[in-house]
Order: structure tokens, then C-alpha cells, then sequence
């Protein structure tokens, strides 16, 4: 499958910034096409031959149709999903945590009780604040693979992270997938693959596993793996 990785690499570099002048090209080339056919007799010759024309009709379509709907199809599917910010969730649910109780002014034991809860009571620790621990935008990996938006770690609690898209999107494809790279620059080895790319737009995320160190990985990357082309990647820095 890497050549199709190669051909997509070539077309997306070379012949995408082109594609007004080829298309145009393409036009002329077809419309001579005809024309030669037409004064060699070709299409004569079909029409003398309608079973073994259809045959190879037939051929090339059930075969050219179904590639051409995997490659090409994604290309204008769009995906759109928002999911809730979980840095927002973790805030909600510290906000709305019941106060402890207060005893009653009018009870004459209320002093008393207090004194004693107080002298008793263990401090409670200081509720979890989530936050944003490295974050960056977006960028695609030619002018055909566009990515945009940006990409966030986030631990929402003690130990737990997940990575945030906020303002997401990014070119459709076969097969795409993101992953956390050790490399700025995009996709390497030692990568963490976190699920299949949910939407090509929106704000959604993904849960990091049990045990994952965030400080290994410096950008987020969306990746085609049966192709091994990279579309996009954000380089993570600070917050």
C-alpha cells in the first residue's frame, strides 16, 4: 500500500498546486482523444463489436468505480462532532459540590458542636483544578492535506489526561487515525495511536491510557496508516 502513500505524496506536491492548468490540459488531451478515434474508425469498430465493447466496459468499470470511490469519496465527505470540554465538566462538577452543613444559631448546643466538629474534622484536600498542560495549533502537511485548529493535553484529574481538538479540521481521507509523536515535526517511531480520527470537524477528544507520560509526546498528529501519509500535526508547547 505504500505506493499509494508515493502517488498521493507526488499528487498532493506536484500536481495539486497544478491541478487548474493540468485540468484544462486534460480537457484538450480528451477532446483529441476523440477526434483520433474518430477518423481511425475506433468507435466503428465498437459498434461491430457491442459484446466485446460492453465486456470491456463492464471490466473497466467494476474495477475503476469501487478504487475510485475509496480514494476519491473522502475527499468531499464532511464529518462534523462536538463534544463537551472536560476541563469545563471537571469546573461544573467542582462548583456544584454541597457545602458542609451549618449548625443553627438558635441551638445552644450549636457552639459546642462546632467546637467539636472542628477539633474532630479532617482537612479535607483542596478539590482537583484541571488544566491545560501543553496545547497548539494545526497546521497541514501540503496545501492539499489543509489542517487547522488546535490540539491540547489536558489532565482532568490526578494522573488521568486526554487529548482536546477545539476548532478542528482537517482534510478527509482513508484511514486516518491520531497519534501522539515524540517528534515535533509529525508522525515517527514510538508514536501512540489514540483511535480513528472521530470527525473532520468539530471539537471532540481522546482519553490517554493508563500509565501514559505526556511529557514524551511534542505535537499530535492526524495520520493515514494504511497509506502512511501524514495530513496534519500540532506542534505541542507549554500552555
Amino acid at each position: 500500500m505504500e505506493i499509494f502513500g508515493e502517488l498521493e505524496r507526488i499528487f498532493a506536491t506536484s500536481l495539486y498546486p497544478l491541478r487548474i492548468p493540468i485540468a484544462i490540459g486534460l480537457v484538450v488531451i480528451a477532446i483529441i482523444v476523440v477526434m483520433v478515434a474518430s477518423r481511425r474508425g475506433w468507435f466503428a469498430v465498437a459498434r461491430r463489436h457491442p459484446g466485446r465493447a460492453g465486456v470491456l466496459i463492464v471490466a473497466v468499470l467494476a474495477i475503476g468505480l469501487p478504487a475510485a470511490f475509496y480514494l476519491g469519496s473522502p475527499l468531499f465527505i464532511r464529518t462534523a462532532l462536538i463534544e463537551p470540554d472536560p476541563v469545563a465538566e471537571v469546573q461544573a462538577s467542582v462548583i456544584a459540590q454541597p457545602s458542609a452543613p451549618i449548625a443553627s444559631a438558635d441551638s445552644p448546643w450549636s457552639s459546642a458542636a462546632t467546637a467539636a466538629a472542628a477539633a474532630t474534622a479532617t482537612p479535607e484536600p483542596p478539590p482537583f483544578v484541571a488544566r491545560t498542560l501543553v496545547s497548539g495549533s494545526f497546521t497541514g502537511a501540503d496545501e492539499f492535506h489543509f489542517g487547522k485548529g488546535t490540539a491540547s493535553i489536558l489532565e482532568t484529574a490526578s494522573g488521568t489526561y486526554s487529548l482536546r481538538f477545539e476548532g478542528f479540521s482537517v482534510r478527509n481521507g482513508p484511514d486516518l487515525f491520531v497519534y501522539l509523536s515524540p517528534d515535533a515535526k509529525g508522525y515517527a517511531d514510538g508514536a501512540l495511536e489514540l483511535g480513528k480520527l472521530k470527525a473532520t470537524d468539530g471539537s471532540f477528544g481522546y482519553v490517554l491510557p493508563a500509565g501514559a507520560d505526556p511529557s514524551r509526546y511534542a505535537s499530535a498528529v492526524i495520520w493515514c496508516k494504511q497509506f502512511a501519509v501524514q495530513f496534519a500535526v500540532a506542534p505541542l508547547a507549554p500552555a
